[in-house]
């Protein structure tokens, strides 16, 4: 399973980006999805994932109420809607699913196949 991830790139603090996933070799109806980050010196943390029906989404408490994640199964692609973005935002996000159908999409969301990543940078 491969995962494309696009839609990074340089934006001022409080401008938005989208950011699009999507997976190759499989389709990724029936697995959650979700978006992590690593800015530089730091590890990688989880942002936030999707449910496999796209009903239920968590967020870190740092992005809340200015990210937002969709899925359309039906041109199986899951974005990341970026808005209000701070400088703290600057990292490479990821995208993630998982290797079992059916996983849980929680705080403890930890994918199995990852996406080459793509660099977000905001400047203040």
């Amino acid at each position: 399973v491969q995962l494309q991830a696009s839609g990074g790139g340089l934006v001022q603090a409080g401008g938005s980006l989208r950011l699009s996933c999507a997976p190759s070799g499989r389709t990724f109806s029936g697995y959650p999805m979700g978006w992590f980050r690593q800015a530089p010196g730091k590890e990688r943390e989880f942002v936030t994932c999707i449910s496999w029906s796209g009903g239920t989404q968590y967020y870190a408490d740092s992005v809340k109420g200015r990210f937002t994640i969709s899925r359309d199964n039906a041109q199986n692609t899951v974005d990341l809607q970026m808005n209000s973005l701070k400088p703290e935002d600057t990292a490479v996000y990821y995208c993630g699913t998982t290797r079992v159908r059916f996983a849980t999409c929680g705080t403890s969301f930890s994918p199995d196949y990852w996406g080459q990543g793509t660099q977000v940078t905001v400047s203040s």
